[in-house]
C-alpha cells in the first residue's frame, strides 16, 4: 500500500455532486463545450441492464498536477507533472442519486479491493490481456475509464450512466472558489506524509490544505479506513457549504465557481447539456440529511492475494446486498416503525420510526467530530 508517490482522495465526488448541481444555472452551450470528454462507453459489452431512472456516476480523481503553480507543488511535495506521467487513480466513489431525485447515497470504494479485472487490451492497442485477478486501481491504470467501468459492473452489477474525472487543480479550486472548508479534528494532526499539521478542533483550509488534509493516513494508526471516513466526512462538509449559503441557487457565484474549475474536469461523452440541466433542477433542494456517505462494506481490510499481494476484501453478504439496493434504487437504511401500543402516552412518546442501518452511513448534516465507524 505505498503512497508516498501519489495522493489519494476519495473526495472527488464532492467535486462531482458540486458540478452535477451547479452547471445548470451557467451558460451551459459555453461549459458544455469547454469542457474536456472522454469516451468511456463505446466499446462496452455485456454491462448490467438499467432497473431503474436512478442515476449512478463513477467519480474518478486524477493525480495528474497539470493547472498548479510551481509555488503549490512545492507546498504539497507531490512532485512535477513529468515525475507524475502516467494515467493513475487510487480514488473512485460512486455517487447514486435516486430516482425521484431526494435521496443521494456517496459510496468509497477502497482503492486495494480485490476484483476480477475482465479480458482487455492494453492501452497501446498491441496486447490482448486474460481476464485476472487485481487490485481494482490498476484497472484504470491498465485500460483508463473503460477498463474501470467494465470493472466495476462486473463487480457490482451496477449501471454506470456517466464518468466525471477530476485533478489535483480541479479539487483545489472548488474548495478554494467555495471560500474554503471547515473540518473538525478531535485529536491533533502531524501526518509526516502528506505534511499537515493542525490542532485539535474545528479549521477552515484552503485548498491546498484540504488537499493534504484528504490525504492524511499515517498518523493515527487507523491507515486507509480513517482516511476514507475523513474524506467522506470532507464531502459532506463541501455539501453542506455549497448549498448553505447558496452557492448553487445564485447563478453568479455558481458562474464564478463552475468558471475556475471546468478546464480540470473530464466527463463522459454521453453526459449531454440537457442531462446536466434536469438533474441540476431535480437536486438542487437535495437536503443534506438526505445525502448518505458510507464505505463498500469490508469483509477484511487486511487480506491477501497469491500474486496480487495484501488486499481489501469486500463482504461476502452486506456488499452484494448494497449494490442489490442500489440497482432497485432502495434505501441503504431501513426505518422500523414502532408496534401499536395501548398506551396512548407511549404510543405517542414512540411515534418516530427507528433507523436501522446496516451499512453504517453517515449523512451529510452529521457533526464532523463524529466518531469513525467500523
Amino acid at each position: 500500500m505505498k503512497s508516498a508517490k501519489a495522493i489519494k482522495y476519495l473526495t472527488w465526488a464532492s467535486i462531482g455532486i458540486v458540478l452535477i448541481s451547479g452547471f445548470a444555472w451557467l451558460g451551459l452551450g459555453r461549459i458544455s463545450g469547454a469542457i474536456s470528454r472522454v469516451t468511456v462507453f463505446d466499446n462496452l459489452i455485456n454491462r448490467p441492464e438499467k432497473a431503474s431512472s436512478a442515476v449512478t456516476y463513477l467519480v474518478v480523481g486524477s493525480d495528474t498536477r497539470e493547472g498548479l503553480t510551481a509555488a503549490e507543488l512545492r507546498l504539497l511535495r507531490v512532485g512535477s507533472t513529468k515525475t507524475a506521467a502516467g494515467a493513475r487513480s487510487d480514488t473512485m466513489m460512486l455517487v447514486h442519486i435516486s430516482k425521484s431525485r431526494d435521496r443521494a447515497v456517496v459510496i468509497s470504494i477502497p482503492r486495494d479491493s480485490l476484483v476480477t479485472i475482465p479480458a482487455h487490451t492494453s492501452l497501446d492497442g498491441k496486447t490482448q490481456i486474460s481476464e485476472t485477478q487485481s487490485k481494482i486501481n490498476a484497472a484504470f491504470a491498465w485500460g483508463g475509464a473503460p477498463l474501470l467501468i467494465q470493472t466495476i459492473e462486473k463487480a457490482t452489477n451496477l449501471r454506470i450512466d456517466h464518468y466525471v474525472e477530476v485533478n489535483f487543480a480541479g479539487f483545489k479550486n472548488v474548495v478554494d472558489a467555495l471560500g474554503g472548508i471547515q473540518v473538525c479534528s478531535k485529536v491533533p494532526i502531524n501526518d509526516p506524509k502528506s505534511h499537515l499539521v493542525m490542532s485539535a478542533g474545528v479549521h477552515t483550509l484552503n485548498g491546498i490544505e484540504a488537499l493534504k488534509y484528504v490525504r492524511t493516513r499515517d498518523f493515527d494508526g487507523l491507515g486507509d479506513i480513517g482516511r476514507m471516513q475523513r474524506q467522506q466526512q470532507f464531502v459532506s462538509a463541501v455539501f453542506r457549504k455549497a448549498t448553505s449559503t447558496g452557492v448553487l441557487l445564485n447563478p453568479f457565484k455558481v458562474k464564478d465557481l463552475i468558471s475556475a474549475i471546468f478546464k480540470t474536469v473530464k466527463t463522459d461523452e454521453t453526459l449531454d447539456q440537457g442531462d446536466i440541466v434536469n438533474l441540476a433542477k431535480q437536486i438542487k433542494n437535495l437536503a443534506p440529511g438526505k445525502m448518505r456517505t458510507m464505505t463498500i462494506p469490508l469483509g477484511t481490510a487486511n487480506g491477501y492475494a497469491a500474486g496480487v499481494g495484501s488486499v481489501v476484501i469486500w463482504h461476502e453478504t452486506l456488499a452484494p446486498e448494497l449494490f442489490e439496493r442500489l440497482r432497485n434504487d432502495l434505501p441503504v437504511v431501513d426505518e422500523v416503525k414502532p408496534s401499536k401500543s395501548a398506551n396512548t402516552e407511549k404510543k405517542k412518546a414512540s411515534a418516530t420510526p427507528s433507523i436501522v442501518d446496516k451499512f453504517k452511513t453517515r449523512t451529510a448534516n452529521e457533526n464532523p467530530c463524529g466518531e469513525i465507524k467500523y
